[in-house]
């Protein structure tokens, strides 16, 4: 064998070691295209179940938003009475607020008349209900003679 023989055969040998590995790789490239085709196969059925189950969930949901919708109307109207409520206590409120601020004023006053005076204890306690009392008595007749007007 001259040079050119033993050349080609290490040549040969490479080649066959080079395929025997080639051959492994591509073996193991078949099997993962195999488990790949196995699973493109049954997508088309998941992807039926998930359309079903998703079709389920919006009929559900539809039929849950139509209840909702009912129960909303039914509770309308209270939701209308304690809104009315609302606004009738405020009004009731604010004039009580106006009343108050009014008898917070004529007390004192009330109160810087006795100072005034020099009335202390027990002449102090009538003269500043004595005033109360008149004060209310023109605040009655003031509201009487709005409502008349």
């Amino acid at each position: 064998m001259d040079l050119l023989g033993i050349g080609v055969l290490i040549i040969g040998i490479a080649f066959a070691i080079v395929s025997i590995f080639l051959m492994k790789a591509l073996n193991n490239l078949a099997n993962v295209l195999k488990g790949v085709d196995r699973t493109v196969e049954k997508l088309p059925e998941q992807l039926d179940e998930v359309m079903a189950q998703t079709v389920e969930v919006l009929n559900n949901s539809n039929d849950t938003l139509a209840d909702v919708n009912v129960k909303i109307r039914a509770l309308s109207p209270l939701f209308y009475i304690v809104g009315d409520i609302g606004e009738s206590s405020r009004k009731l409120t604010s004039s009580l607020v106006d009343v108050t601020k009014s008898m917070k004023k004529s007390t004192s006053t009330g109160e810087a008349k006795v100072k005034e005076r020099d009335v202390s204890g027990l002449y102090g306690a009538v003269a500043l209900g004595y005033y109360l009392t008149q004060k209310r008595k023109a605040l009655k007749e003031a509201a009487a003679a709005s409502k008349k007007a």
